[in-house]
Parts: structure tokens; C-alpha cells; sequence
């Protein structure tokens, strides 16, 4: 593996900023700790009242929006460089919508326990991305097809959704309508650890696809002639970036833009021509912490969900994405 020294610059900065951020996250609200108090708990001292607001109800939170992050960005990563637009995302093309139709049908189905959310969500995100891919099939999928498609059937997802919610009993569609605005609030321990056990090995997969994944954006001909299998590989790293979106979805919730946004900034940090993952996974991680840390602390002692901050910071990005996409 060849690694960029500017790509590696940035992306150590960025995971110092996460440490930051997360050291802040930790110490902050209700009960404040200093760093030092923090670091002590973290290396096994403290007092029992700090070990349990920091390691029981903090620390969670904290890692869940860094694994979250980090695998938002990489989906982001992969799908742009699949689809070769900077609107290729898996939130916009209905990815997100599709993993929450799956966690639907669980509620309404009466699966009761997170791990019966989270299979769910994961196959619903596979049917999804998989309707995509069969439709935007003509001899080889091309990129602004995937797009529309994907737009196109999100948008029927998030019809079918809004009228599932309508025809939940109350209290079940007040606690998905919480849910699908994304929020870490109520993430486990539990929860945590198996985002990260299910995020390492779609990473690995992910890194030792890359080098061929950045050959395939100088174009299709160009890597056939190099060896690569083209439609095999595009096949490959979309069923990755599904997977780390419904990872994503079926831990917090569908959070909007970090996905969108994360590869673009990761691009203009890096000065990179292409793709990078690691920049952009650590980005993500990020962008989403910061994002965590605004929703608990902008209108404390209140909360709000991440998704809605998400959404608010992402919206102006997205514009102008669009008004830039439009004069080209």
C-alpha cells in the first residue's frame, strides 16, 4: 500500500480532533469533570460517580459517533467514486430509506431488542441498494443512472415509510419518528462494540479495494486494460457501501449529509484527484462527534436528535453543491 504523506497529515490531524472533540463530550453537561478527571476514568481510577456518568452513559454515545462517522464517510468515499458525482451518496440515493423501511416492517412486526432492528435495517438497506443496481442496469450500470434511479426510489421509500409511521399505534410511531430523525442519545454499550466489530472488517475490505477503486475513476477502459473486472469491483464496493450505511442506520437512525459532505471536504483537505478513504472516514468521524456535541450542548439541559443538526449544518452544503453542480 502506498501511502500519501498529505493524505496521512490530514488524516492524523483530523483523528486529534476527534480526541478533542471526545475529551469535551466527555468532560461537559450536567456533571462537568475536568481532562484530567476524564483521563484518570478512562485509565481505570476515579471516583464511582464519575465512572458511571463517563463510562456508562458518556463514553458510549461518544464512540458510537465516531464508528458512525467514520463508516458514513467511507460509504460516502466508495459510492462518489462509484458513481463519479459528488451526489452519489447513500442517504440521497435511498440507501437510508431502505434501512429504515427494513426497521419498520421489524416494529411493526412486533420484533422486539436492537439486534432485531439492526438485521432488519441491514437487509432492508440490501433489497434497496440491490433495486438500485438491477434498474440502473444496461449493459454495466453507469453513475448519473444509479443516481436517479436511487433518488427515484428513495423517494417512494420515504412515501412508504411516512405511511407505515401513519399506521403504527402510537407509542411505536412516536419512538420510530424519534428514531428515524437519527440520535445517539439511547446508544448502548452494547450497541457501540458491535458497530465496531461490524465496521473493522468492512474497512479492511473497503482499504484493499481502494487501490483498484481509484484506478476505475481515470476510467472504465483504462482499467479493463490494466486487468481490473470493472463491473465486479463496482459490484463489490457498492455492497460495502451499503453495508456501512445500514451499519450506520440500524445503530442511530438514518443521519443525513455526513455521507455527502465528509468525501468532498476529506478531497479539499488532501488536495487529493481522487477518492480518499481514510481522510474522508475521519472526517466523517468528525463531523458527526462535533455534530453530536452541538445537539447536547446548543439548548442544554434539552437535547435534540444529531439528525436534525446534521440536517441544519448540511442543508447550506447541499445547495451549494447543487448550485455549483448546475454551472458546470
Amino acid at each position: 500500500m502506498v501511502l500519501d504523506r498529505k493524505i496521512l497529515a490530514v488524516t492524523l490531524i483530523l483523528l486529534g480532533l476527534c480526541c478533542v472533540v471526545a475529551l469535551l463530550t466527555l468532560s461537559t453537561g450536567r456533571m462537568a469533570f475536568s481532562p484530567l478527571q476524564v483521563l484518570d476514568v478512562l485509565t481505570g481510577g476515579g471516583p464511582t460517580r464519575a465512572r458511571l456518568v463517563i463510562l456508562e452513559w458518556r463514553l458510549p454515545r461518544a464512540a458510537a459517533a465516531l464508528v458512525i462517522g467514520a463508516l458514513l464517510g467511507l460509504g460516502g468515499a466508495v459510492f462518489q467514486s462509484i458513481s463519479r458525482n459528488p451526489l452519489g451518496s447513500p442517504d440521497i440515493v435511498g440507501f437510508d430509506a431502505g434501512a429504515f423501511t427494513g426497521a419498520l416492517i421489524a416494529i411493526s412486526c412486533g420484533m422486539a431488542g436492537w439486534i432485531g432492528l439492526a438485521l432488519s435495517s441491514v437487509a432492508g438497506g440490501l433489497l434497496a441498494g440491490a433495486a438500485v443496481y438491477v434498474l440502473a442496469w444496461r449493459r454495466g450500470v453507469s453513475g448519473f443512472q444509479l443516481i436517479v434511479i436511487g433518488i427515484a426510489l428513495g423517494a417512494m421509500l420515504t412515501a412508504l415509510n411516512q405511511w407505515m409511521l401513519l399506521r403504527l399505534p402510537l407509542g411505536q410511531a412516536v419512538a420510530a419518528g424519534a428514531w428515524a430523525m437519527g440520535s445517539l442519545a439511547r446508544v448502548t454499550a452494547e450497541q457501540a462494540i458491535a458497530a465496531t466489530f461490524a465496521a473493522a472488517p468492512l474497512m479492511i475490505v473497503a482499504f484493499i479495494l481502494s487501490r483498484r477503486m481509484r484506478i476505475t475513476e481515470m476510467g472504465d477502459e483504462r482499467a479493463q486494460s490494466l486487468g481490473i473486472r470493472v463491473e465486479l469491483l463496482r459490484l463489490a464496493l457498492a455492497i460495502v457501501a451499503i453495508l456501512v450505511t445500514a451499519v450506520s442506520v440500524s445503530i442511530a437512525g438514518p443521519i443525513p449529509f455526513i455521507a455527502l459532505a465528509a468525501p468532498q471536504i476529506a478531497r479539499a483537505m488532501t488536495r487529493s484527484a481522487g477518492t480518499t478513504l481514510s481522510a474522508s472516514a475521519a472526517t466523517g468521524a468528525f463531523l458527526l462527534i462535533s455534530a453530536d456535541f452541538l445537539a447536547q450542548r446548543i439548548i442544554a439541559p434539552e437535547q435534540i436528535p444529531v439528525g436534525l443538526a446534521t440536517l441544519s449544518l448540511g442543508g447550506g452544503y447541499f445547495l451549494w453543491l447543487l448550485l455549483k453542480e448546475a454551472r458546470r
